[in-house]
This record gives C-alpha cells, sequence and structure tokens, in this order.
C-alpha cells in the first residue's frame, strides 16, 4: 500500500475513534467524563490486535488490548452483546476505570473488528467516596468485574455499589452510545468496501511495525539501566524502588522491570497491563507523531515483569494508585533509561503524580443528596534539549483536562478560592522544568476528602545539569481553629464546611547546567 493511501486509511479509522469518544463525552453524566474526558476509545482486528486509538489517555490505551484479549478468550462474541469488565487481573487497570467490548461482524457473520472504550467512573463503590483511598486489599476498592454480558443485572449490580447510581447509569448508557457508534461506521465501511478494509488494517498494522523497528535501529543497540523510587505506599513501606533495565538489539525493546520492589500492603501496586502501557507509551513518544499508534509498533516492545512485584500486582493486591501513580514513575525510569541511550534527545522528570482527588458527602444544596467527585491535577512538564518544561499541564500518562471551576461550583458544595501557577517550583537549568499549580479550595458542606499523592519526598529528576523540580505539598486550614496542618503526601481527612484545601502540585526538571546559559537559571 503505498503511503498516501495508508495516511489516509490511518486517519479513516483514527477519526471512528475520536467520534465514539465524541459521543461518550456528550452523553455522559459526570463531569469527570463530560469535562475532564477521564475516557478513551480504541478499534481493534478480530484477533483483538489494536487497529487504531483516539489520542485519549494513554494509560487506558496501552493496557486496553489485554482487556479485549480477555474478553475474547472468555466468551463468543456474538451480534448486539456487549461485554463489560473491570477487573485488574483481566487487562484491566483499577476498579473505577470500567471498559465496553463491542463486536463488529461483517456480511458472512464473520467477527472483523471489536470496538472498546474504557471510561474513568467517579465512584464504583468501596471504603471511601471516589473509590480511591488507602485500600489494603482490592475488595475495598469497589465492585470488580469480570468479562461479562453487559445487561440489566449488571447495570444494577454496578449501580447499587455506587454512592452515586444515578451518575453511574448515565455514563454507562453514555459508552454504550460511544460503541453503537463505532460498531455503526465500521459495519458500514465493510458493506461499503468488503474485504478491502480488513487489509487495510493488516497493510496499517505492518506498516508500523516497520516503523517502529527503524526508530529502534536508529537509537542503535546496547543495555542500559535506570532506578528511580515512589515516596511510599501511604500505610508505612518507605520508598518504593522501581528499576528498569533496557536492552535494544535489531530493531527490538526490552524493557525489563523485574527489579522492581515487592508488591506492598498499600495501593500502589499495578496490574502488568498498566506496566506494559507505561513502558508502550515511552516508545511511542520517541516515534515522529506520524507513527500510526496501533498493535503494529507493540509487537517491537517486549516487557518483562515478576508476578507478586510492585509492577505486576497479583489477587488480593490493592491497586487504585497504581494506575495514576506508579505508572508514572514507570515512565519515568524508562525514559532515564534512554536518556542514557540517546543523550540530547530525553527531557527530565515531569511532575511525576496525577495528584489525585477524591471528594465525597452529602449536598445540601439539593436535600443531602450524595455527591463523589474525582479529579487529576496538572503539574510542571520537564524540560528538554532546547525548550522550557510547559507549566500547568497534565502530563504523561494521563491526558485528562481539568475541572472547569465553574463546572466544579455547579455540580459540588466546593468553592474554589485559588487557582494559579506555583511559580518557582520548576527546576532550574538552561531550561527551565515548568511550574506546577496551586489548586485552593473551600468546602461549603462535610465531606471525606482524599488526597493521592507522589514526588512529595522524591523531587522529578533534572538532567544534564539541570535541577529537579520542586516537591508537591498538601496542607489543610481548620475554619473552626484556624490551623493550618501539612499532610502526608497520601491521606484521607474528614472535613466540615468552612475548611480550605491547598494543592500545591510539583514542578518538572530542569535541563542543562546554568552555566551553559551564561549563568542565568531562570
Amino acid at each position: 500500500m503505498d503511503a498516501i493511501t495508508l495516511e489516509l486509511e490511518r486517519h479513516r479509522f483514527a477519526s471512528i475513534a475520536e467520534e465514539m469518544g465524541v459521543v461518550l463525552m456528550r452523553s455522559a453524566f459526570s463531569p469527570n467524563i463530560k469535562e475532564r474526558r477521564d475516557y478513551s476509545c480504541a478499534i481493534f482486528d478480530g484477533a483483538g490486535e489494536m487497529v487504531a486509538q483516539a489520542a485519549h489517555i494513554p494509560v487506558h490505551l496501552g493496557s486496553a488490548p489485554m482487556s479485549v484479549a480477555a474478553a475474547l478468550e472468555t466468551l463468543p462474541m456474538k451480534p448486539g452483546q456487549h461485554i463489560i469488565l473491570n477487573d485488574p487481573y483481566a487487562g484491566g487497570t483499577h476498579l473505577p476505570d470500567i471498559t465496553l467490548v463491542s463486536p463488529v461482524f461483517d456480511g458472512a457473520g464473520e467477527l472483523a473488528f471489536v470496538v472498546a472504550n474504557r471510561a474513568h467512573h467517579a465512584d464504583v463503590g468501596g471504603r471511601w467516596p471516589g473509590s480511591m483511598g488507602l485500600s489494603e486489599h482490592i475488595d475495598e476498592e469497589g465492585i470488580r468485574l469480570g468479562p461479562q454480558v453487559f445487561d440489566e443485572d449488571v447495570m444494577e449490580a454496578i449501580t447499587s455499589a455506587s454512592r452515586t447510581p444515578e451518575e453511574r447509569r448515565g455514563d454507562l448508557q453514555a459508552q454504550l452510545a460511544a460503541n453503537l457508534r463505532g460498531v455503526a461506521r465500521l459495519e458500514a465501511e465493510l458493506e461499503r468496501r468488503g474485504k478491502d478494509v480488513l487489509d487495510s488494517c493488516r497493510a496499517l498494522q505492518a506498516h508500523s511495525e516497520r516503523f517502529m523497528r527503524e526508530v529502534l535501529r536508529e537509537v542503535g543497540e546496547g543495555r542500559w539501566s535506570y532506578e528511580d523510587a515512589l515516596d511510599d505506599d501511604g500505610l508505612g513501606s518507605g520508598a518504593i524502588r522501581i528499576h528498569c533495565d533496557l536492552r535494544i538489539e535489531d530493531g527490538r525493546a526490552t524493557v525489563d522491570l523485574r527489579g522492581s520492589a515487592p508488591a506492598v500492603r498499600g495501593p500502589l501496586n499495578v496490574p502488568r497491563a498498566v506496566a506494559v502501557s507505561a513502558a508502550l507509551y515511552c516508545f511511542r513518544c520517541l516515534a515522529p507523531p506520524e507513527l500510526p499508534s496501533n498493535g503494529g509498533y507493540m509487537r517491537c516492545v517486549e516487557v518483562l515483569t515478576e508476578a507478586g512485584t510492585v509492577v505486576d500486582a497479583s489477587y488480593p493486591a490493592a491497586v487504585a494508585l497504581g494506575n495514576v501513580e506508579t505508572s508514572q514513575r514507570i515512565v519515568d525510569v524508562v525514559f532515564g533509561a534512554l536518556a542514557l541511550a540517546l543523550p540530547g534527545r530525553i527531557p527530565a522528570a515531569s511532575c511525576g503524580s496525577m495528584n489525585n482527588l477524591t471528594i465525597g458527602g452529602d449536598d445540601p444544596r439539593h436535600g443531602g443528596r450524595p455527591f463523589a467527585y474525582y479529579e487529576t491535577i496538572a503539574g510542571g512538564a520537564g524540560a528538554g534539549p532546547g525548550w522550557e518544561g510547559q507549566s500547568a499541564v497534565h502530563t504523561h500518562m494521563t491526558n485528562t483536562l481539568n475541572t472547569p471551576v465553574e463546572a466544579l461550583e455547579h455540580a459540588y458544595p466546593i468553592r474554589m478560592v485559588r487557582y494559579a501557577r506555583r511559580e518557582g517550583s520548576g527546576g532550574a537549568g538552561r531550561y527551565r522544568g515548568g511550574e506546577g499549580v496551586v489548586r485552593e479550595m473551600i468546602f461549603e458542606a462535610a465531606a471525606t476528602v482524599s488526597v493521592m499523592a507522589e514526588r512529595r519526598r522524591f523531587a522529578p529528576y533534572g538532567l544534564e545539569g539541570g535541577a529537579p523540580g520542586v516537591c508537591g505539598a498538601t496542607r489543610l486550614v481548620r475554619a473552626r481553629t484556624g490551623r493550618e496542618d501539612v499532610l502526608e503526601g497520601k491521606v484521607s481527612v474528614e472535613v466540615e464546611a468552612g475548611d480550605r484545601l491547598i494543592i500545591e502540585t510539583p514542578g518538572g526538571g530542569g535541563y542543562g547546567t546554568p552555566d551553559d546559559a551564561g549563568g542565568d537559571s531562570t
């Protein structure tokens, strides 16, 4: 297939995935999906290999093939049937991320495609509002679903488990609408073009594989290692080692994470699907934008993990934060190894945390109706060879937006009093790291608040002489006493009306020595 046709086919399939995402976003009930756009959509061939994805959430998309594989292996696909799952041990990420898988059949009744979307639900039950607390067992984190047919009984099970059942039902119906749009578009393509559609998929996947092999050959062959650490698991673990041994040989990369720490008591363990997703993301970043994002390039990267470690969780390990925090540190160590392989090409570490905030309680504005709120908060991007790091952005494994102040205050009994760049938080260097943010809010009702964040102890690293970014911090001011407390990086607290929460997120690392810029590091 010639280059122009390949490019047309790439955009044809990607546009279907993007359209699915638009349907999901516009149909959803929760601000987390509608405003923050914490969802992802993709298309797979009949064997479960990715054909195309929308430009959505990296941690979702790299792991989605394992969810699709689990669905295909567990249940026979039937026309008009949809498979739902969120089990982290069956290709899932963490329990709030619910995946819906739908088949597409050709005119002969053969399975031609599978469409899937994954959306983060603001509450799926568990001990803490938002389903993101200091859990020690997967069952504390909410309802867990292995691959099963999506029907009214499953809908009832999910909504009954959640503190916000109406919102869950609306978001699930939005996921269904998104998949139905993808099915309709692909059925139309099959009717119009027949088997040429499938030939195009195979050509795109083969092209992507060749493309990535050439990218890796340009890196050169060798072995490199890098190590970093998570602050702690919130339950007394201390530093948690994340280690990467990288080998590139004959156009293939092997990312060996088996030197990482054993599983921890707290919720920072990640299922293997998330570890694979984080590694794949790094190599997708290494390639030019025109690389088609599909299963072809994924064939070139092998990820090695050991079951029972923090990067390959086994039941019943808690995983709520692994998807959002440990995934970021895996990215940091893979990029750290690549920086040794490609000096002068890789940026310094970014914020390194999704700075997770969940708030739940009863809203007095609506007769005491329960609410559950979840968001990730932006930080600073790492500087690179030739550029300053961007400030106040979501980086790496998260690709969500911020929750607009107007939407937050409309939906919840919360008042935002400050939202600004955190000046001076970016690491110094010839090119300065991006600044984090300050997000300060006052609660207008009693609530349970959980802040689950990293890079409060170990700062985002600089490169080539650049300084690290400034660590994050969380403070709580009590209205009744005026007392201000500095909170741990991972904490759940009860607040009263009038209490004030201040979250300061980390900046990105700097790049290059200040002397390279004539001695001016600012």
